[in-house]
């Protein structure tokens, strides 16, 4: 099973143009089960489902309950900001829950489930996008607690997948808390391992990297994660979407793709 997460940076830049290079990326990866975050809606249009269509696969979308602050940003009035997945098999079930936000703001960061009718057995698959703030981490940690949560009120035939835009890097304790093998998870026996410990030795898979013109100062980071739980094993892992198609960076952050056994 080949598994794809991707932050695909909403309506920034020139998103147009972008949307080319992404369906691009796609259609030559072929995935078979999506993340995607920082996914655009408007009431004509969805960029999951154009995305689902292009590549013939089924797809659920959960809006941001609050897109407002995204739409100041890119002078994007009546767009929505959300989560997507999109699969090869049918999404027999689909739910989105709010993550606990920074204190004294408004939340705005939801996690997306699906459970999936995979050949094997039903795949719980999930997508997230956690708080971007810098310092951050405290609020961030609640969320994972959450979604640690709904991965274990929906378990499947399969190994629950995890996908999404952490905005973590691996030595944080919001992945250790994840993992739940450094540090106590906050379900007990909910262990989730990040796939990129299968890829080759020296590859700092960093998805926030500065080579990317639309990055800023940051420095080059590893923030992008597909988690497994126990019992999946990682035939191979790599960064997709990490060089520009015909001169076009498709996001201002690369996809990971990890094949799954």
């Amino acid at each position: 099973m080949r598994v794809l997460t991707w932050n695909l940076w909403w309506r920034f830049g020139d998103w147009q143009q972008r949307a080319d290079a992404i369906a691009s990326v796609l259609c030559e990866t072929r995935p078979d089960v999506v993340g995607l975050q920082e996914v655009w809606a408007t009431d004509a249009e969805n960029q999951g489902q154009q995305l689902a269509d292009t590549l013939g696969l089924h797809w659920a979308w959960s809006p941001s309950p609050d897109s407002q602050r995204w739409q100041r940003r890119a002078g994007q009035p009546g767009v929505e900001v959300g989560n997507a997945v999109l699969s090869r098999w049918p999404l027999l079930e689909q739910e989105r829950r709010l993550l606990p936000a920074a204190r004294g703001t408004a939340g705005d960061r939801t996690v997306l489930h699906t459970l999936i009718d995979a050949p094997g057995g039903t795949l719980p698959f999930f997508t997230t996008h956690l708080d971007a703030a810098t310092d951050g981490s405290a609020t961030r940690c609640r969320q994972v607690e959450a979604v640690a949560r709904l991965v274990a009120d929906h378990p499947g035939d399969r190994p629950a997948v995890v996908t999404g835009d952490l905005n973590a890097e691996p030595e944080s304790d919001e992945l250790r808390l994840l993992g739940g093998h450094l540090t106590a998870p906050p379900v007990a026996g909910l262990v989730l391992v990040d796939a990129w410990r299968w890829a080759p030795d020296g590859d700092p898979g960093w998805t926030w990297d500065r080579r990317n013109p639309h990055i800023n100062s940051s420095p080059s980071a590893r923030i992008d994660y597909v988690l497994v739980g126990l019992g999946a094993d990682v035939a191979d892992v790599r960064l997709v979407g990490d060089e520009p198609v015909d001169g076009v960076w498709a996001s201002d952050h690369a996809a990971v793709l990890a094949d799954l056994i």
